[in-house]
């Protein structure tokens, strides 16, 4: 059963989450699950959007490149172990991430990609804008830190790969029960 809730009212708990870890979930050759800890939640051309950045060596960035959608997974009471660990540092190139947690996923309303029921709230997001960053007009100081040359781009952290930014309207927001 899901819920609808106000974007608004769960905004504070979804920017206390994210550099805690949430989940980027697609749906494109397969579901994928994949925690992120940045993304911007907000407002772009009257519409309410996330902002997710994706590196350029990622099985996530193929799938949301082939569909233009995502749906985010947000824990209401911090992020679980299990969950963190497979969808965090395992490529679902390689594994069935749902299956390895494994994660109970609930079909969705407006696009294609489920949520995930213990990570209750879902915001569901179709792409409306893709950026890929240009990491020579980042200051030094950032891109030493997260995009040292020197780290393969199939590293799960900091790595050479910089980031595609995909700016994507919030097509529903509700909590999973």
């Amino acid at each position: 059963m899901k819920k609808t809730v106000s974007l608004a009212d769960y905004a504070g708990l979804i920017q206390t989450a994210l550099p805690k870890g949430i989940l980027l979930n697609t749906n494109g050759d397969k579901f994928n699950a994949m925690v992120i800890g940045w993304g911007n939640l907000g407002v772009t051309w009257g519409e309410p959007t996330f902002v997710a950045y994706v590196r350029e060596n990622r099985y996530t960035k193929a799938q949301i490149d082939k569909t233009g959608e995502f749906t985010l997974s947000v824990p209401l009471n911090g992020p679980l172990s299990a969950v963190t660990k497979i969808c965090g540092g395992a490529s679902g190139r390689d594994i069935d991430k749902a299956a390895a947690v494994p994660l109970t996923l609930e079909a969705p309303e407006a696009n294609h990609t489920p949520g995930v029921r213990e990570y209750p709230l879902t915001l569901e997001c179709e792409v409306l804008y893709a950026q890929r960053q240009e990491p020579e007009r980042l200051p030094d100081s950032i891109r030493a830190a997260m995009y040292p040359q020197d780290v393969d781009g199939a590293y799960p952290r900091a790595n050479r790969d910089p980031h595609t930014a995909y700016v994507a309207r919030i097509l529903r927001t509700y909590i999973i029960s």
